[in-house]
């Protein structure tokens, strides 16, 4: 009995030693200098926003305060650890009404809370005196200490490639609070909750550290690692109806399976708050909790000595309802999350590897100004091949490119495929290979699947590519193999394979490997993923494919900056459609090739230019030469954001606008006229996010420029006319 009180006892004294800790360090902070939290001046999204992050103890030393102007998030520290405040200090909205835990995390088969408090009677809203009213919950994990410093890389990134930001990593800082249970519960077994809130954005990102030091072993079933009370986004009295989940952006770095966020989200979930007792719905149906957490497992066992990182969720305030705005808010973010996106090269996708025509195709690139070429699929590339000729083979083909400047890759097909009954993903719910995401596909877990990534790593090492086009492997596919030496069943399947190849995306992009991805990698290290389009519709007629093109730029921008996106053009049949499908012979078609390269260029948004070849007489030499040279020309402003200004439908002119407040060039316009008659229109141009605010200097094409005063709502009106089946450009100073 002796020994249990003294026990507990020296617990009792660790628990309060820890808080003395994290108390002291919370009064070395320094004083918020107001009792109000100010928002930064200015608009960020035109980059004159001064909002740098810095982190505060509040006057009665209870509270941490971290906020860079634009967004601010507040901590109780003692006697218990919790959020309470998340505020948009753009619109001054307050985005909780109720405290929760700052995570969960089941191990062991046991599920713990991290920090948050006991005894909030109220779920609507909250009060500041209120804390003072709350208890601290005894069963959760206790917060021991935290530490603040600079946002640290992720992935290792240096700019190889044009591109338009060099910054890496993100500027801001970073907090990370420890957590331990109290008693002798996994004894060695501490979390740290960490955050990240970045300079110049309303954006923070959170995620989790199970670190053992204990003597056994243990098992993170399943975790949440961000949980949020929010603010409902509407108050619908009856049950039937649409009731929406409150404006904010949530992503995570988790993501698969689809070319845009919406798609490829597995983490954020909207749920219903049963609590929330006071809602208006009378059955309680509002959709304001906030749970971000994997879909299934993961089932990690960690080692003693070891530790396991969960993914990472980004939390981006909108500061309005505009479709534009919150679109460029995203957009931004990825320029900061994933610089390498910026980088956007020109690329043949060839079609073909016999060495005197990959030659003569890496020739043509260096003639007109294309900067890679793509081994496609098709044309013979098999980098499962380590064989020492086929090395050889490609090391000389790269070496000849390199000698002309060119960069040289290939594609890769992973999914879509079966290896055998032993490799591939097994179905669930029949136990068999077969009805995976794209049908049949191997298991990046199976022996098959760890020695592919091991077979391309060498390919891409010995032979000096620069380039992977890597088609899957999507693990959305859940396994249930359980004699797999990457997984061990169906719960750990999913985050398994996924950690695999986020490694091996980080591995390539530590070597300045340029990738391309179906797939929403690029908080992991991807560089491009497809506009999003109907591969069959590249078979259609030519006419059609122009527009339909069109359309899927259009469509694609509004949540992927110009650079993130191909599309694609087929030189040659793809997907049937014969003839009139195609344009080989390239000076037969000069109209659609050249259709084709305006509207890539002039969005910004590179194209698969999948042939044999760029061009075959010199008159389409100097076509391709031409719009080269005019997209290097205005290369800056081209892959800036597109502010959407109306979308191609083949009944009157279509236009996009990309715009740049820091740039030379302020914007450029693209004006298309899609009819079999020539118009006159009187356009619209949006410019506040070109930072102009009284007059704009407007040259359609090269000719001379003319003075424009900006109306009121920042808007120019320009009249343009446009012969059949063509375009016009605008650029604006």
């Amino acid at each position: 009995m002796k020994s249990i009180c003294t026990l507990l006892l020296l617990c009792a004294f660790r628990t309060i030693d820890a808080q003395n800790i994290a108390q002291q360090k919370l009064e070395q902070l320094p004083l918020y200098p107001s009792s109000e939290i100010k928002a930064a001046q200015g608009d960020w999204l035109l980059n004159n926003a001064h909002a740098i992050t810095k982190i505060y103890r509040s006057g009665n030393r209870k509270d941490l305060i971290i906020t860079n102007g634009l967004i601010c998030r507040r901590f109780r520290l003692q006697p218990y650890m919790a959020c309470f405040g998340f505020q948009n200090l753009i619109t001054g909205k307050e985005m909780l009404r109720a405290i929760e835990p700052e995570a969960e995390v089941e191990i062991n088969g046991k599920s713990y809370n991290i920090g948050g408090a006991k005894g909030q009677f109220e779920r609507g809203y909250l009060q500041y005196d209120w804390l003072d009213q709350f208890k601290n919950d005894p069963q959760a994990f206790q917060l021991v200490d935290f530490s603040i410093r600079n946002i640290q890389p992720r992935l290792k990134w240096k700019p190889a490639r044009w591109n338009t930001n060099q910054q890496w990593s993100p500027a801001g800082k970073e907090i990370d609070f420890t957590f331990r249970l109290a008693g002798n519960e996994l004894e060695g077994v501490t979390i740290d909750v960490i955050y990240e809130m970045y300079d110049n954005m309303p954006l923070m990102s959170k995620s989790m550290v199970v670190h053992n030091a204990g003597n056994n072993s243990i098992t993170i079933n399943t975790f949440k690692s961000e949980k949020l009370a929010m603010v409902e986004e509407s108050s619908g009295v009856n049950k039937d109806g649409f009731l929406p989940s409150p404006h904010i952006c949530i992503q995570s770095d988790y993501a698969f399976g689809g070319s845009s966020y919406a798609d490829a989200n597995h983490t954020t979930c909207w749920l219903r708050d049963s609590l929330f007792t006071s809602q208006v719905n009378y059955n309680l149906q509002t959709h304001c909790l906030l749970e971000s957490k994997p879909p299934i497992g993961p089932d990690y066992v960690v080692q003693p000595g070891q530790n396991f990182e969960t993914f990472h969720t980004y939390e981006l305030m909108y500061d309005s309802y505009d479709r534009e705005r919150c679109g460029l808010a995203e957009r931004k973010m990825y320029r900061v999350l994933a610089p390498w996106a910026t980088e956007n090269p020109m690329f043949l996708h060839l079609t073909t590897t016999n060495p005197e025509k990959v030659k003569t195709a890496i020739d043509q690139c260096a003639e007109v100004g294309f900067e890679m070429v793509i081994l496609s699929f098709g044309s013979g590339l098999n980098m499962e091949d380590t064989s020492d000729a086929n090395i050889k083979k490609f090391k000389e083909l790269v070496n000849y490119s390199h000698s002309k400047g060119i960069e040289m890759g290939g594609y890769s097909l992973f999914s879509s495929r079966s290896i055998d009954v032993v490799d591939d993903v097994i179905n669930p719910e029949t136990g068999k290979p077969g009805g995976t995401i794209f049908g049949n596909a191997p298991c990046l877990g199976s022996n098959w699947g760890l020695g592919y990534l091991q077979k391309l790593k060498t390919f891409i090492t010995k032979t000096g590519f620069t380039i992977l086009e890597n088609d899957g492997p999507y693990p959305g596919d859940i396994c249930a193999s359980v004699s797999h030496p990457g997984h061990t069943g169906i719960n750990d399947s999913q985050w398994n394979q996924w950690n695999l190849e986020t490694s091996f995306y980080g591995w390539l992009r530590e070597r300045d490997v340029y990738l391309n991805a179906p797939d929403w990698y690029f908080l992991n290290g991807s560089s491009k993923i497809a506009i999003g389009y109907r591969e069959d519709n590249w078979s259609l007629p030519r006419e059609r494919q122009i527009m339909l093109g069109r359309q899927n730029i259009y469509d694609g921008t509004w949540d992927k900056t110009p650079g993130m996106s191909w599309t694609f053009v087929p030189l040659t049949q793809y997907h049937g459609g014969g003839a009139a499908a195609t344009i080989e012979p390239l000076h037969e078609h000069l109209d659609a090739y050249e259709a084709h390269l305006v509207q890539n260029f002039g969005s910004g948004v590179q194209a698969c230019y999948r042939g044999p070849r760029l061009y075959d007489t010199p008159a389409t030499e100097i076509l391709v030469k031409k719009e080269v040279a005019w997209y290097k020309k205005y290369r800056n402003i081209l892959n800036a954001d597109i502010i959407h200004i109306r979308r191609p439908d083949g009944r009157d002119y279509d236009a996009i606008m990309h715009a740049d407040p820091k740039g030379k060039e302020k914007a450029l316009v693209m004006v298309y006229n899609p009819l079999d008659s020539s118009i006159i229109r009187n356009i619209k141009l949006p410019l506040y996010y070109t930072g102009l605010t009284t007059v704009a200097r407007i040259k359609e094409k090269e000719n001379k420029s003319q003075l424009y005063h900006l109306n009121r709502d920042y808007s120019v009106d320009v009249s343009v006319t446009i012969k059949p089946h063509s375009y016009t450009w605008l650029v604006i100073e």
